[in-house]
């Protein structure tokens, strides 16, 4: 999503807060009930292991992994009686540019003064580009700092107003101004997070003021991950969708900073970090000049790549033009920061083999159960972790008219901390597909719940977004927080763990010590949605008042 309009930033209104209403319109009794096949385990299990094998060097677009990958889930789809989905081809090519950044300098602040300190690449502040440029260098660029670098008209709020930032350097916090609310009240939807926070739009917004180069003060809650995500996965290889201009609308250089180093930079400028950080949270914020200068210098090795989204389809026996999605992407970091014992391989076993795997698993599903009303696609994306590229590309390059996709189902990265007596849902209330999950789960024994985190801007960060903001209504859920085995407090403590010690870094490998029921549980409710869109002939919607709904229509009517 990193290169989301300003035009469609303005049609979204960029949610504030997700909606409270019931699924208005779909009466539960009236949804088709369907039984679940017998979903394989041992699929499961075999292709989350290949997937997350060194020899896929961690799955990375462009790179041998992605070969491999693409190989393996075209034989698993034959195999599951799938046909090809792109008009007789298993694929779908996603143009890409690949630029890793090299020969990286020290981020240098110096004031007028000559005074100078520097911050190490890597563990004080990463840097990246997103223009074709063979080399990058940003010379004493004036820094500014525009509190959370939001323009939002609609919300009456502009972090830009009265400076001119065309060619310095931003500052900027990540999060959005109302982070810390307890509850969904506030200017910005209160603790959840709006695009608004998000760091794809913090660079967009800085690009579209003219900035030089964007740092993002890294903070763990905010960010919602520690540094170590940042290092791993702004150190290696980035890709980037293919733009007309070479990238020359965005801004030269882009990256982040740690707290530490923003909180010595303030010092130096004689503010105080803290204090300007509070005063970003106040509506009618200036922007504040530090008096000093950034320079920094990297070279850029590009190439322009073909990767592939990787497509199945079920064909439906009464009305095969009408589609329900599955989807969940394949890729991941490929070689990243090396762990303490040299590992660079960040080979993403939960982080997504097992959402990949269980496209496998539920076209073998269907195939069991048989076709049914409607065709299913399996739609397995690259390039989720460089900003949803792949599932981007898919959605403005339809295989399948969006307007005869019925809904979707998106699936990313299984819990492997047992089952759960509830289930997650991110972005609870927005659709009417709430009312298919209700009754999955009703079927199961479970509950669905908002996301105890809205904060953290899930909804956001996934591949059923590049859907949803075209209006294709996306159900994405995951095990709950409340488990079998030792409620709540366990699964916060298994979530913790796998967030600090594996997301986002080479231990995130295949254990054949993990406990698969959960994964099966949730499997199951998987299944059961998809197959209840498929088996109805039911249209659901965004619930009225979402920012989702005004698009849907217009496609449904057309337009």
């Amino acid at each position: 999503m990193r290169l989301l309009s300003l035009a469609l930033v303005s049609t979204l209104a960029l949610s504030g807060g997700f909606q409270k209403a019931a699924s208005a319109n779909v009466e539960t009794s009236a949804l088709p009930q369907v039984e679940v096949p017998a979903l394989s385990e041992k699929t499961m299990q075999d292709v989350t292991r290949e997937l997350s094998l060194d020899t896929y060097e961690g799955r990375a677009p462009g790179s041998i992994g992605e070969e491999k990958t693409v190989s393996h889930l075209i034989s698993k789809f034959k195999a599951a009686g799938l046909e090809p989905g792109n008009h007789g081809s298993w694929t779908q090519d996603v143009p890409l540019i690949e630029i890793t950044a090299k020969n990286v300098s020290t981020l240098n602040i110096a004031d007028r003064n000559g005074k100078a300190m520097s911050f190490a690449y890597g563990s004080e502040y990463v840097i990246g580009s997103y223009r074709e440029t063979p080399k990058t260098v940003i010379n004493q660029s004036d820094i500014v700092f525009v509190g959370h670098g939001i323009v939002a008209p609609e919300r009456g709020w502009n972090d830009y107003a009265g400076v001119d930032v065309k060619g310095k350097t931003v500052v900027v916090m990540v999060n959005d101004p109302d982070f810390e609310n307890e509850g969904l009240d506030g200017s910005f939807g209160g603790k959840a997070m709006t695009y608004y926070g998000r760091w794809t739009y913090k660079y967009e917004e800085a690009a579209r003021q003219g900035a030089a180069a964007v740092l993002i003060i890294h903070d763990t809650a905010p960010a919602a991950y520690g540094w170590n995500v940042v290092n791993s996965s702004w150190t290696g290889t980035q890709f980037l969708a293919q733009s007309k201009d070479d990238g020359k609308s965005q801004t030269q250089a882009n990256g982040w900073i740690q707290k530490s180093v923003a909180k010595d930079i303030f010092a130096a400028a004689g503010q105080d970090l803290e204090k300007q950080m509070a005063a970003a949270k106040q509506k009618g914020f200036k922007a504040v000049p530090l008096s000093l200068t950034a320079s920094l210098s990297f070279e850029n090795d590009i190439a322009r790549k073909a990767s592939k989204n990787v497509i199945g389809v079920m064909k439906g026996t009464k009305r095969p033009d009408e589609y329900v999605l599955y989807t969940a992407h394949w890729d991941h970091l490929g070689r990243c920061t090396a762990a303490a014992d040299g590992d660079d391989i960040c080979n993403g076993a939960v982080d997504n083999a097992t959402g990949t795997a269980a496209l496998v698993a539920l076209a073998e599903g269907y195939a069991k159960a048989g076709a049914p009303n409607r065709s299913v696609v399996f739609l397995a994306v690259t390039a989720e972790e460089s900003g949803l590229l792949g599932s981007k590309f898919y959605a403005e390059n339809p295989v399948f008219p969006l307007s005869q996709t019925v809904g979707g189902v998106n699936m990313d990265a299984f819990s492997m901390s047992g089952p759960a007596k509830n289930l997650t849902v991110i972005g609870k209330g927005k659709s009417q597909l709430d009312a298919y999950l209700e009754a999955a789960a009703k079927s199961e024994g479970r509950t669905p719940e908002m996301e105890p985190t809205p904060e953290k801007g899930f909804y956001y960060r996934s591949d059923h977004f590049s859907f949803a903001k075209l209006g294709v209504p996306m159900v994405y859920f995951e095990g709950g927080d409340d488990l079998v085995t030792g409620g709540k407090a366990a699964a916060k403590a298994a979530a913790d763990d796998y967030e600090m010690n594996r997301y986002h870094a080479p231990s995130d490998e295949y254990d054949e010590k993990w406990d698969w029921s959960g994964v099966m549980s949730d499997l199951k409710l998987y299944y059961r949605v998809g197959r209840m869109l498929a088996m109805t002939d039911a249209w659901p919607n965004w619930n009225e008042g979402d920012e989702f709904r005004a698009v849907r229509d217009k496609s449904r009517n057309g337009k």
